[in-house]
């Protein structure tokens, strides 16, 4: 995030209305890229299936197998993210760029070999079709490529390069749908090949222009799996993340309120449509986290830091570490009030507004929407004041909040569904109020002894951590060591 903080800067020092919106814009897109083409497509996919006449049956099996689809693919990339991202970070600041295309092809050719054989399994007994099932293997490869990327891009700087790829994949997507509607095909084959065909855009785009900004090299493809074990809770807070994140949406699948779509594919239209339009309200406070944290806190954080390297004189340090709290403190609470006003105004007249969309919301739907905007919300504050954890180091404290937030999710939603339908969604909401509560807590705590954490709790001498999946790459290695020797 510091690479999109820096060049962020650059575009904030334009003077003028247009120049801000520019620069926010560039940031929602490069962070929120892929998930919010996700909203998109599934929009668009609803409204070509109204517009061709597509009955419910297939509208209901689309969705779902589009929602499984993304789901499992970022279940299987959540685990290596952070690990991944921590690699690059260290990489460039090592000032190795010729490291970082090995290690993105080789973490995804273990994700895509791990994930592509468990999700396979899963569809060959889910009772979707032959066709179908080829459709949503393909899509789930090609999301989980993007999905890695976004842990690479934070290093690219050319905005409208990522900007054209992510309106590309829109846009050759609703092509591709109408034109294969429009030719005669089944509605649920059409659109899983538009929407595949659409990720694959965006996948295409994403990977040359990481090629235009890294060079290529013979560096050992699988040398970030050391960084997994050295950074373990940063591996399962990612994985915890994005099963507190999700589950609640698992469960319902199993309440009353279930649909069985077909064979194994289940829903609860009711509860997902609301809790996806319900997720679109936290993109403001991943923007300002990048924007505003990242731009004005980083700058503080370095020079605190960079004086315990220098030698600073404990007055100094004395001085930074104050300033940058404040700094931080203050950014926090503008993030906590953007989301505040945002979810109040989405509570008040999102209703409005999706009334007009082909979503078929109902009664039901809008109090699930706005029960869910404030869980949602309370999620992304605390997810920001998570991702500050991190950047102190304290990834020990991040495991644990994160742990607890999984926990919390799947617990609470569990016993939301004893009680009346009206109330399903404050299992999730009760999670995130958790998670928010305790990341603030940890980080109060935290900064309170900072220099402590810094000087005291670091080891005298560097470790290397060498365990499970180290060994695991270099079997990796020496596997193709032999092959390549053998066609040599």
């Amino acid at each position: 995030m510091a690479g999109i903080g820096f060049e962020l800067k650059h575009l904030f020092r334009k003077k003028g209305l247009f120049a801000s919106f520019r620069a926010y814009g560039y940031a929602g897109i490069i962070c929120t890229g892929p998930m919010l083409l996700g909203v998109l497509l599934l929009l668009g996919v609803m409204f070509l299936c109204g517009l061709f006449g597509a009955g419910e049956q297939e509208r209901e099996l689309l969705v779902c197998m589009i929602t499984y689809t993304l789901l499992a693919s970022l279940l299987v990339t959540s685990f290596f993210s952070m690990a991944v991202t921590r690699f690059l970070a260290d990489m460039l600041y090592e000032e190795k760029p010729e490291a970082v295309l090995p290690s993105f092809w080789g973490s995804n050719s273990i994700m895509l070999a791990a994930g592509e054989l468990l999700y396979g399994m899963f569809l060959l007994v889910s009772g979707a079709s032959l066709l179908d099932g080829i459709l949503c293997l393909w899509l789930f490869g090609e999301l989980i490529v993007v999905w890695n990327a976004m842990s690479y891009l934070t290093a690219i700087k050319d905005y409208r390069g990522i900007l054209t790829s992510f309106s590309s994949a829109v846009l050759v997507t609703f092509l591709i749908g109408f034109l294969l509607l429009l030719w005669g095909l089944p509605a649920v084959e059409a659109l899983l090949c538009a929407v595949s065909v659409g990720y694959g855009v965006m996948l295409l785009w994403d990977v040359v222009l990481l090629y235009q900004y890294f060079p290529e090299s013979d560096v050992r493809p699988f040398l970030f799996l050391r960084w997994v074990d050295q950074f373990q809770p940063l591996a399962f807070t990612g994985l915890l993340l994005n099963v507190g994140l999700f589950s609640h949406l698992v469960i319902m699948w199993a309440g009353p309120i279930r649909v069985q779509v077909k064979g194994l594919f289940y829903g609860a239209p009711y509860y997902d449509v609301p809790a996806l339009m319900a997720f679109m309200t936290i993109l403001v406070t991943t923007i300002h986290f990048v924007v505003s944290v990242e731009v004005n806190f980083y700058p503080k954080y370095r020079t605190y830091y960079s004086l315990f390297n220098d030698k600073g004189s404990i007055k100094d340090i004395r001085q930074a570490e104050k300033e940058m709290l404040e700094v931080l403190n203050g950014e926090l609470r503008y993030t906590a009030y953007k989301q505040l006003f945002m979810t109040a105004l989405c509570i008040c007249f999102g209703g409005i507004v999706l009334d007009y969309l082909p979503l078929g919301f109902n009664d039901l739907m809008h109090g699930y929407f706005r029960i869910l905007c404030v869980g949602y919300g309370l999620y992304a504050v605390g997810n920001t004041v998570l991702l500050i954890l991190l950047y102190f180091t304290d990834y020990q404290g991040a495991l644990s909040v994160s742990a607890v937030f999984a926990a919390c999710s799947a617990l609470f939603t569990g016993l939301s569904l004893l009680g009346n339908p009206v109330y399903f969604g404050f299992g999730f909401l009760a999670a995130g109020a958790v998670f928010f509560l305790l990341a603030v807590l940890r980080l109060d705590v935290f900064t309170r002894r900072l220099p402590y954490h810094i000087l005291s709790v670091q080891p005298v001498v560097a470790e290397s951590r060498s365990g499970m999946f180290s060994r695991f790459g270099e079997f990796l290695e020496n596997k193709m060591g032999e092959k390549e020797e053998g066609a040599g």
